[in-house]
């Protein structure tokens, strides 16, 4: 009897903290995600259908490809310029094709699968027309130094429209994997309702996959307009397991989930556990997909390989609640921080991925209904409790009380750094405006935009909450459709909840009358030992002005029998200065002299600061 009221006392105690979660009914995440989808149409290029929602844009890029031969018209702008940007289109298209996959239902109660839909197909539109011929891939229009010396309206556009290619001779796996996954995804999107267009993205994907895997090399080796803006920090490896994923999903055929099996160690699929998902780094959402098939019996022989994958993506899953050996920073509001620089977008992938996987943990036959943490159970109800409060922070549940969703409440952005939205409409005024005329007429204005880019994230606040909404401020204010991409499955994923959504926040049966271990006590780490070693020592002592300093040498083992290859540490905690490692995207990196560790060579690096050490990790790693 006891037991019986404890229970109904935690259940009830969980049903007002979700009541609370979900802001009492504060939050409309269907109008949300109305506005989400709204802000792909204003990013546009290309002649606007008659269906337009967006009135203050109008067709441009009309004349994309023309001096390459090719018709490149449409696509998207990838942020607040006019540059078509292959590689965070792709991405965008990938991660709004997941989430209609995984919450297509939720959509269409909300109205709006169609409209979803169709910001799916105005990427693979332009993805086909990119794609003519098996081994050539366009992966930009425009270069960003010309663009970023200009201001105009796309309408208006002036600079160079150049396009930019990858075929044999000049590679670029990362590019044509990542749109072989998109346009893999997308087929599933529309095999019930256009079959003979999902079979022709199918066709393009296995092709462009066939490409990347034979030609391998990194695209901003190609197409280097890009790399200062869209670099390919992580490699191309993420990029071809993230397409044999979506193709293994798409057409079942074993082929793929034998490559993403057989490549686990030389592409870094096992060897990555890391806590950023997005536009360059696809691993942890390769290890999700690779969970997902485990979970569902699909692993066959694979299924040790795939266990692999797991627990990596528990590890991003473990960081990010909060629970992990290493946990994603937060701000003291308790966003989750990564960088000051568009941090939003890596709110907005995690929140996606950590949905489907507490999704996955409570519907798949083979899901233990959690998962396991160095810092205790991450139960499905509580990772979704921190989805929304994420969600939330987005919406304006924050110390600032704005929204960074524009055109959601009453507080949000009014200087977005968006060439587009700061012009007056060229429907209102269709007088040319130059390079020059709107660096000098239109970006320095105080006022608001005169056009709202409505349903756009901005690149948020940084690590103290803080943020300055002015034009200039591009770090913050700047939107990009890749941040908004993911958020579309998590608000329909929330908009789709009940009343406060208590179905989906409901302890298993077995978990009634469990409780966490309090925060100090830490579980043993459930995955397996790691191929590469890392050991501390203190090797010089020395007191200056009442603080006393450590020298701490740090040595990294290969104790793999094979080579390690794109070696990469994580140092957190470091107070003071480090010798021995180059700092890179994705924290540390071996200096140059050298690219690799054979089976039991060590690397030694040193840091000098007071007190305790450092806390030293692997990111990330390839096995060859």
């Amino acid at each position: 009897m006891a037991k019986n009221v404890v229970a109904l006392l935690g259940l009830l105690a969980l049903a007002s903290a979700v009541g609370m979660a979900s802001g009492a009914g504060g939050h409309d995440y269907a109008l949300a995600l109305k506005k989400s989808i709204l802000y792909f149409e204003a990013q546009r290029s290309g002649v606007l259908p008659p269906n337009q929602r967006v009135t203050w844009r109008e067709n441009s890029g009309l004349f994309d490809g023309k001096a390459n031969g090719v018709d490149l018209v449409g696509g998207y702008y990838d942020a607040g310029d006019n540059v078509k940007f292959g590689l965070p289109m792709a991405f965008t298209v990938t991660m709004m094709s997941w989430g209609i996959l995984e919450y297509g239902k939720q959509m269409a109660a909300a109205g709006e699968l169609r409209n979803a839909m169709d910001a799916v197909k105005w990427g693979t539109d332009y993805f086909i027309k990119a794609h003519p011929e098996p081994d050539v891939l366009y992966g930009e229009v425009g270069d960003g130094d010309t663009d970023h010396s200009c201001w105009q309206r796309p309408e208006d556009m002036s600079t160079s429209r150049q396009a930019f290619r990858i075929d044999p001779q000049n590679p670029g796996s990362d590019l044509a994997g990542e749109t072989a996954a998109a346009m893999a995804a997308a087929s599933l999107v529309f095999r019930s309702t256009y079959p003979g267009y999902a079979n022709l993205l199918l066709e393009h994907s296995k092709q462009l996959f066939a490409f990347a895997d034979k030609y391998r090399g990194k695209y901003d080796a190609s197409i280097t307009v890009a790399r200062n803006y869209y670099g390919s920090f992580s490699g191309y490896g993420d990029e071809l397991l993230w397409a044999a994923a979506w193709l293994y999903e798409a057409t079942e055929e074993g082929c793929y989930l034998e490559y993403l099996a057989r490549n686990s160690d030389a592409l870094g699929g096992t060897g990555w556990s890391i806590n950023q998902f997005g536009w360059d780094v696809k691993y942890p959402g390769v290890q999700v997909l690779a969970a997902k098939f485990l979970l569902q019996g699909r692993a066959g022989a694979h299924a040790a390989t795939l266990q692999r994958y797991r627990q990596n993506a528990e590890f991003f899953v473990c960081s990010c609640v909060g629970k992990g050996a290493v946990n994603v920073p937060r701000t003291p509001g308790g966003m989750m921080y990564h960088q000051r620089w568009n941090n939003l977008q890596f709110v907005t992938s995690a929140s996606f991925l950590l949905t489907v996987y507490a999704d996955y943990a409570t519907r798949l036959p083979g899901s233990s209904g959690g998962v396991r943490c160095p810092g205790g159970a991450a139960r499905p109800y509580e990772i979704l409790a921190f989805v929304r409060s994420q969600v939330n922070y987005i919406l304006g549940d924050n110390p600032r009380g704005t929204s960074y969703m524009v055109g959601y409440g009453g507080s949000f952005p009014r200087q977005v750094h968006h060439r587009g939205a700061s012009i007056v409409s060229v429907r209102r005024d269709p007088s040319f405006v130059s390079c020059q005329e709107g660096y000098s007429s239109w970006y320095p204005r105080q006022a608001g935009n005169p056009n709202v880019l409505e349903g756009a994230i901005v690149g948020g606040p940084d690590e103290y909450d803080d943020f300055a909404d002015e034009r200039n401020n591009y770090e913050q204010t700047e939107a990009a459709t890749y941040n908004s991409a993911p958020l579309l499955g998590v608000l329909a994923r929330l908009a789709g909840s009940c009343g406060t959504g208590l179905e989906e926040y409901q302890l298993p049966p077995a978990a009634v009358n469990q409780t966490s271990p309090p925060p100090h006590r830490r579980r043993p780490h459930h995955a397996p030992p790691s191929p590469i070693e890392i050991e501390q020592n203190v090797t010089r002592t020395w007191v200056v002005r009442r603080a006393t300093y450590n020298r701490y040498s740090v040595t990294v083992t290969n104790r793999s029998r094979k080579t390690v290859r794109e070696l990469h540490l994580g140092v957190s905690e470091l107070r003071g200065r480090l010798w021995g490692l180059d700092k890179a995207r994705y924290g540390y990196v071996p200096p140059k002299w050298l690219p690799a560790l054979r089976a039991g060579e060590s690397l030694r690096f040193v840091y000098v600061q007071p007190g305790t050490p450092a806390n030293v990790w692997v990111t990330g790693f390839k096995l060859v």
